[in-house]
């Protein structure tokens, strides 16, 4: 009987110190990884602007090159 007391003492500060240790390991992983994150989501909008400014600069400049560049078609008449 005495055995079994100490075995379930055992167990519970098992469980109880697993249980401590979890938590603070949790609370320094996530204040840990928040800056992080942070500063590669401003890196990720930095490029997002970046690449959107690219994109529109070239569509304007194709838009304003297109009229004059284009040789004219010939216009497609219907046949006898």
């Amino acid at each position: 009987m005495l055995v079994l007391i100490f075995l379930v003492g055992i167990l519970l500060g098992v469980l109880g110190g697993g249980a401590v240790c979890v938590r603070y390991l949790r609370r320094e992983i996530a204040a840990d990884i928040g800056p992080c994150l942070r500063r590669m989501q401003l890196q990720l909008d930095n490029l997002d602007a970046a690449v959107n400014l690219a994109l529109m600069s070239r569509y304007v400049e194709l838009s304003e090159r297109a009229p004059r560049d284009l040789p004219s078609l010939p216009s497609r008449r219907p046949g006898p």
